[in-house]
């Protein structure tokens, strides 16, 4: 695989990224939306995204704040749970997918972690059919709202076992996604961040079935 840093430019900043692509052409692209106060280096995401590069998926982890904002939501918390901000961030990184040449077909997944999760079910509904598939890591769904109802991009909500205030909320948000095919899978053991033994690597092996199956049949 091969990764660089990249820049999504903006009016009001620049966002960082990171983009991995596969040795093989990739089959599609996943664009990472992490949660509240991680960035594009968390850990967790990246082994994800490693794994779904090894699988044949190009992916892009991109930071949702500017660096102005990031230093202000390190005091204030102000903007992590600004979903609707965290989308639009979110649809610009898609945009400035779709602007590469040789990445512009590619089908596209979301992944989103808590916070993160949100933003990428409010940026799919904004985009219509553009976004194939979405997967979701301890996410926090029902932050979405309104938006649930317009999602049509076929939905895996992962939740750990010990986590019964996420997987309440999940259940609530997969009984809202009526548009979109949803499916909801507690993983045994596990806590909000996964940390258990096996648990991130079960977390993994789940997105690569789900984007396996979605994007492929694009």
């Amino acid at each position: 695989m091969t990764r660089q840093e990249v820049t999504i430019r903006l009016a009001e900043g620049d966002l960082g990224a990171t983009l991995t692509l596969p040795a093989s052409p990739p089959r599609g692209i996943i664009v990472f939306a992490h949660g509240s106060g991680s960035s594009r280096f968390s850990p967790r995401n990246r082994y994800v995204a490693d794994e779904l590069t090894i699988d044949g998926f190009a992916t892009l982890l991109t930071d949702l704040l500017t660096p102005a904002e990031e230093r202000v939501d390190n005091i204030t918390a102000q903007f992590r749970f600004d979903v609707e901000l965290l989308a639009s961030r979110l649809l610009e990184a898609t945009k400035w997918l779709k602007g590469r040449p040789a990445l512009s077909t590619l089908p596209v997944g979301y992944f989103g972690a808590s916070t993160g999760a949100a933003a990428a079910l409010i940026a799919a509904a904004e985009s219509g059919e553009a976004v194939k598939a979405i997967v979701s890591r301890g996410g926090r769904p029902d932050l979405a709202g309104d938006a649930l109802l317009r999602v049509t991009a076929p939905t895996l909500l992962i939740v750990g076992g010990n986590d019964p205030e996420v997987i309440d909320l999940n259940r609530r948000a997969q009984a809202q996604m009526t548009s979109a095919e949803r499916e909801l899978v507690i993983v045994p053991g596990a806590g909000h961040l996964f940390e258990e033994l096996g648990a991130l690597e079960h977390v993994a092996n789940l997105a690569k079935q789900w984007f396996d199956a979605k994007l492929a049949s694009t």
